[in-house]
């Protein structure tokens, strides 16, 4: 079973563990590191004859357009990571529709091509944040994988739809693929593993991330995604001074990260997330459908 591969093309500097000690405003002032590991990632993928999703923050598109246009000639899918990096839940409606519209027209500009897929920063469309799915039908999105059905302090809607979905706005449909989990239950109770790459790929061993994809492929016949970021093969990028937390979330791993992104690469199959989609529409008759306020009882 084909599973979507990912990249979340933000660097070092840009997340949302240290919004709080690096500004926007002062994103100028660090190295751009992203187009080398984006070019190294594009490598290991081509090898392999693979293709992904790249999900852009517009702006490093703004400062890299070649790098844009690198990923799409290589027959990758460009879409959505928003303008800003700014948490969808804080920013608000009007200031959401503006960062995704301008986003959007921008990797519109630079590829020539429709973009139809949207991921927010730090799955931060949340069940304080619903709404946004309604405006990113309004903006011209078909596709979007912000949602994270666990518990965390950042993101998550604990008990959400764990597979793909149609979900249903006053505005139009958009199709939703949430961040893969796997269930399990140990010691009388049940636990949410969280299993699609990132942060949990560069804790857990490679071995069972791969081994739980697999379980979703093959007992639930469900396909999965895995997502990780360019910053997180660069163990070499500038040290930021955080927090206790923010930094072990950040710098755990940094050294393994490549070599566990090669594992899952040589030992699972992986294509785009729209051609996923697409083969999920094909497969199911497009019959998987919930409502968004079914989401936010959930």
């Amino acid at each position: 079973m084909d599973n979507a591969l990912t990249i979340d093309v933000e660097d070092y500097f840009q997340v949302t563990a240290f919004a709080g000690r690096v500004k926007m405003a002062d994103w100028d002032n660090f190295p751009i590191r992203a187009r080398e590991n984006t070019l190294r990632i594009l490598e290991l993928l081509e090898i392999r004859s693979i293709r992904a999703t790249f999900f852009i923050l517009g702006w490093l598109a703004n400062r890299l357009p070649d790098l844009v246009r690198e990923i799409r000639s290589r027959g990758h899918e460009i879409a959505c990571h928003g303008y800003s990096h700014q948490l969808v839940y804080e920013i608000g409606r009007e200031r959401f529709r503006q960062d995704i519209r301008r986003s959007k027209a921008l990797l519109e500009d630079i590829t020539g091509m429709a973009v139809c897929g949207y991921r927010a920063p730090s799955y931060s469309i949340t069940g304080r944040s619903l709404w946004a799915q309604e405006i990113l039908v309004e903006e011209g999105f078909t596709f979007d994988s912000s949602i994270f059905p666990i518990v965390h302090d950042i993101y998550g809607i604990p008990g959400g739809n764990r597979f793909i979905h149609d979900i249903e706005t006053k505005s139009g449909r958009l199709r939703e693929f949430p961040i893969t989990t796997l269930p399990l239950q140990f010691g009388g109770r049940k636990w949410t593993l969280p299993v699609a790459g990132g942060g949990y790929l560069r804790l857990l061993p490679a071995q069972l991330v791969a081994w739980a994809i697999r379980r979703v492929n093959e007992k639930e016949l469900q396909p999965a995604v895995v997502y990780f970021h360019p910053w997180e093969i660069d163990p070499g990028q500038p040290r930021i001074k955080a927090g206790l937390k923010s930094s072990f979330r950040h710098y755990l791993n940094l050294e393994q990260m490549e070599g566990k992104v090669r594992y899952l690469l040589d030992h699972l199959k992986f294509t785009s997330m729209g051609e996923v989609l697409k083969q999920e529409i094909i497969g199911s008759g497009s019959d998987a459908h919930i409502n968004a306020g079914q989401v936010a009882a959930n």
